[in-house]
């Protein structure tokens, strides 16, 4: 196997030296508590060798709807590794930037952590909460929760961890009509994980009190009463939970598979912790531009937000000061008689009569595979990978408010204390006419009026994959824990960074007046093999970052190879072309916008100017006298705290910065020499240049006279394609397979919920009884044809559709005979 790095890893010879010392992987049972730790490169560790075994199942990887993750990161020191083959978890010690600031080192032997239960499924994702104490692991028969602190076992030196199944009666192992699409911790709760699955329903668990039932459970109903839209628009894709930004870290964000995006707001697990000053901030926002507000529709939504947040957070009844209060619980709260509104699609701003309201662009091909939402400042950005290989980046042109629809009340569960134990509810969006909002119209009005938030269309990245038959490409994408700027974007092809440089509402807050920037694209790690197209897809991937400013990728192949690379953080944002045509801005503006902050500006300024002692005069003073004494003790002082102190602080930032300076020297020079060196390349083949442009003009003209006498030939102009035919191509394109399959699921859900209601009215029937009352023999038969009547209708309509999609394909390839010839 060859890869392609853009940063260098270490001499190759130092790790054949630093591997023989090793002791030959064996098996868990082999090492010992008692046995001597040794530290080794993260990508030496005999974990990660060849000898150990590929992954089983790797051909699996291509069916699953999202990629597979074999690796976590607990945030600190340990990564944990599941290994596919021996069917348990490693649990790996490293450090961080120890002993040289670059070098990740890991402890071997590891320690092994296996399941009480027997876990023989094909595992696909794993992932692990905040404190490290729990982790999650995903695969093909369902989820399992495995808690980290467990008990030695006598056989070996292995740790045996209570593992537990979530939510088995919703996805069960026979129960293949309903498939888990996304699964993720919440970013506010140790003990909650939501979960999309296939049947457009969103759900969280709550691990602490209730694995098989959900805590809350959200029916998304995004098609409007009386329209209908293509069945590849109602299947869910991937969620993503909003950040620390007013509502949006109430904020659930759900994508489809025609790109169009949903928010669920407000979404908060029963007992999770929230900053108390974020608390205050939306309450105050809510009272100040939404209860003051002109518009009676303002005035409402605000009047429900301000309601749920009192009954959820009663603190803000109590009057309790921010100085009093770090982080507050959420209480159980349910409105009785509303339903959260599924507010979207999320559609462009527009910038004139010419551009197209819609939710998606034209260029990007395929369906949505993947969603991120990121938070860098004041900017809250969502980017959407689709299968064709391009990612589209969009900002939120205004904040997000909760909105609820009347009439539509939940369904509520209790316990033996009459508290909340759970609810479920149907979300469905609002049925009013979306308005388009354009550049030039004032954002402001549009507060608590019930409208989603639109997009502003950033970019559209094309990471230019190769396309393949057959498969559609799978992205996953993760964000940089140092700069937020920066996404990483997994692939069957490698890794891809993706920086930002430019955040409209930050520059704007921050007084920048820039020119929109296009995000920069630069490939990390290349698993491609020369022009074959083969690759061989990483199975693990993590960031790992350290509290000194260093970053690093770990990442495991299919053939269990482990690739380390340090990411560089300094000047990642300055863009590396500058741009000629605009003008250059004064000599210090530019220079202090060039001149990285590796040295704090306080530094720079210089220590502060003495100022004598108020009242004194040395020269009416005796030295000896004890107004003397007094005099020069204040002046040492004043020169110990602003010269000493200053020295010692300029002697610290000078020593920690010195490894990055002469970082960044020495790649200044060798971009020097590189430079120099294509110059001098370019100096040798310039008459060669010369001469091939020569032959490229006598060239050009000879095919242009070419050109000139083959038009005059009758027959050749023919008619291309208008817009709506090309529109309708696309359209049918994308939609070949995708519709069908969503017939395919809709016909294999009924079947399971038509499976569990003939056991549920078996288990439900008493033994004593043996002959069932003939009005509830008619009920149920009443309801089973009904249930029949549907499947054989569902059949119907898939047989059509499919004869449709045949004979369009047919008159498509027709068509394209004809003009060929």
């Amino acid at each position: 196997m060859r890869f392609n790095f853009d940063i260098a890893e270490t001499n190759n010879d130092e790790k054949e030296q630093k591997s023989k010392t090793l002791i030959p992987y064996s098996s868990p049972s082999s090492s010992t508590p008692k046995d001597k730790l040794q530290w080794l490169p993260l990508q030496d560790h005999p974990v990660f060798s060849s000898s150990a075994g590929e992954f089983s199942g790797v051909g699996k990887l291509s069916e699953n709807r999202f990629p597979a993750n074999l690796m976590a990161w607990d945030g600190a020191s340990r990564i944990f590794f599941w290994d596919s083959e021996k069917h348990f978890l490693h649990r790996i010690s490293v450090r961080l930037g120890d002993p040289e600031p670059t070098s990740v080192l890991a402890a071997f032997p590891s320690k092994v952590l296996q399941a009480d239960i027997e876990v023989d499924f094909h595992v696909t994702q794993i992932s692990i909460n905040r404190n490290g104490s729990a982790l999650l692991i995903n695969g093909s028969d369902g989820m399992f929760v495995m808690y980290l602190y467990g008990g030695s076992s006598a056989k070996d030196s292995s740790i045996i961890c209570r593992t537990a199944p979530v939510g088995s009666e919703i996805y069960e192992k026979s129960n293949n009509a309903i498939r888990i699409l996304q699964v993720t911790w919440h970013p506010y709760s140790d003990t909650h994980v939501a979960v999309l699955s296939s049947d457009s329903v969103f759900r969280i668990f709550d691990l602490s009190s209730a694995l098989d039932q959900p805590e809350q459970e959200y029916y998304l109903q995004p098609l409007e009463s009386g329209r209908s839209r293509n069945a590849s628009s109602i299947c869910p894709v991937d969620f993503s939970f909003g950040r620390d930004h007013l509502w949006d870290r109430f904020s659930v964000f759900v994508l489809f598979s025609d790109g169009s995006v949903y928010v669920l707001c407000p979404v908060v697990p029963f007992g999770s912790v929230i900053m108390w000053e974020s608390i205050v901030e939306i309450y105050s926002d809510a009272q100040t531009f939404g209860q003051k507000s002109a518009n009676t529709t303002a005035i409402s939504n605000s009047g429900l937000a301000i309601s749920w947040l009192e009954a959820t957070f009663p603190e803000l009844d109590q009057g309790k000061e921010v100085s009093q209060v770090s982080a507050v619980k959420a209480h159980p709260y349910v409105m009785i008689d509303t339903s959260l509104s599924l507010q979207g699609p999320l559609r462009k701003v527009c910038n004139g009569e010419e551009d197209d309201p819609g939710f998606r662009g034209a260029e990007c091909g395929g369906r949505a595979v993947s969603f991120l939402y990121n938070s860098v400042g004041k900017d809250s950005i969502l980017v959407t990978a689709w299968s064709g290989g391009q990612l589209q980046i969009d900002a939120l042109a205004d904040e997000i408010q909760p909105l609820w629809q009347t009439g539509n009340p939940p369904h509520l569960s209790f316990d033996s204390h009459d508290r909340i134990r759970g609810f479920a509810m149907i979300c469905e969006t609002t049925t009013d006419q979306l308005s388009v909002i354009r550049l030039d119209q004032q954002l402001d009005n549009c507060d608590w009026s019930g409208q989603p938030p639109p997009l502003l269309r950033l970019a559209i990245v094309d990471l230019a994959l190769p396309k393949t038959k057959d498969s559609e490409t799978i992205i996953s994408m993760f964000i940089d824990p140092l700069i937020p700027e920066r996404i990483y974007c997994l692939h069957d092809g490698g890794v891809d960074s993706i920086v930002l440089h430019f955040l409209p509402f930050t520059h704007q807050t921050s007084g920048k007046d820039e020119m929109m920037k296009t995000p920069s694209v630069h490939p990390v790690v290349s698993t491609y093999q020369g022009s074959i197209g083969a690759s061989s897809s990483l199975c693990g991937f993590v960031v790992l970052s350290d509290s000194f400013g260093y970053s690093w990728i770990a990442g495991v192949t299919s053939t269990r190879e482990c690739i380390v690379l340090e990411m560089k953080t300094w000047n990642i944002l300055l863009p590396r072309h500058m741009d000629t045509e605009k003008r250059p801005a004064k000599s210090d503006e530019a220079g202090e916008r060039l001149t990285p902050d590796i040295i704090s500006k306080e530094l720079l300024a210089g220590p502060q100017v003495v100022v004598a002692p108020q009242g004194s005069n040395l020269r009416s003073v005796a030295a000896d006298s004890i107004e003397g004494r007094s005099a020069l003790h204040q002046y040492f002082k004043l020169f110990h705290e602003n010269y000493v102190e200053y020295a010692h602080k300029v002697y610290f930032e000078l020593k920690h910065h010195g490894p990055h300076l002469k970082k960044i020297i020495d790649n200044l020079h060798v971009r020097l020499s590189e430079a120099q060196q294509k110059l001098l390349n370019v100096e040798k083949k310039q008459p060669e240049l010369d001469d091939r442009i020569t032959r490229a003009i006598e060239r050009h003209e000879f095919l242009e006279n070419r050109l000139h006498n083959l038009r005059r030939f009758p027959g050749i102009h023919k008619k291309p394609l208008t817009r709506a035919e090309r529109e309708f191509k696309s359209e049918l394109d994308r939609f070949t397979n995708v519709e069908l399959d969503s017939l395919r699921s809709s016909v294999e859900a009924l079947n399971g919920r038509l499976r569990r209601y003939k056991q549920t009215i078996k288990e439900k029937v008493p033994s004593y009884q043996k002959t069932p009352s003939k009005k509830k023999s008619l009920v149920q038969d009443s309801q089973l044809d009904q249930l029949k009547a549907s499947l054989e209708k569902l059949s119907i309509v898939n047989r059509e559709n499919s004869k449709k999609v045949q004979l369009v394909e047919s008159s498509l390839k027709d068509w394209e005979d004809d003009t060929s010839k």
